[in-house]
């Protein structure tokens, strides 16, 4: 291993463990979570695997402590994704904080909108459009508290996620 992949690698332990440590200590503020986050920033400093993993790892090793089930490869597969776009929008995303933290918005909307296909799927036995788009709606106030979190954690990030990279406001 080189010393730019250990370099990387440690970085990506660091954010993950952010971000399921942010997720357990966030736990008594109902969907007010840094998730969708740290994986951003994971995403857009280390590049889109490294993306897709630190999402894929944070919604496993946190469902340790919240429980594991069905939901848990959605989970995953929504933070990867939030991981994987974001890494390969990395150079945009890096050029300033007023377009990373309205992604980072869009990204809790992604989030929720898989997590809603998976409750569709479960009630339903298969995918029901109709009843996808009534849990949208009945996830609407739960997916703005987790869209503002995004944007708060990120304003907090950028300063750090902006020297990892070495860019420019």
């Amino acid at each position: 291993m080189t010393a730019k992949q250990v370099d990387k690698a440690v970085k990506l332990s660091v954010l993950t463990a952010l971000s399921v440590l942010g997720r357990i200590g966030f736990a008594y503020i109902p969907f007010f979570k840094p998730v969708s986050a740290m994986v951003v920033v994971a995403g857009m400093t280390l590049g889109p695997g490294y993306g897709f993993a630190c999402g894929a790892m944070s919604a496993l090793i946190s469902n340790f402590v919240f429980g594991q089930g069905l939901w848990t490869p959605f989970q995953m597969l929504a933070w990867g994704i939030i991981g994987l776009m974001s890494g390969l929008c990395g150079p945009v995303l890096r050029r300033s904080r007023w377009i990373m933290i309205p992604w980072g918005m869009l990204s809790g909307i992604t989030f929720s909108l898989i997590m809603d296909v998976f409750t569709t799927l479960w009630m339903d036995g298969g995918f029901n459009l109709s009843r996808y788009i009534v849990l949208i709606m009945a996830a609407l106030p739960v997916t703005v508290v987790y869209m503002l979190s995004d944007a708060l954690f990120l304003w907090i990030a950028w300063g750090k996620a902006k020297r990892a990279v070495g860019s420019e406001e």
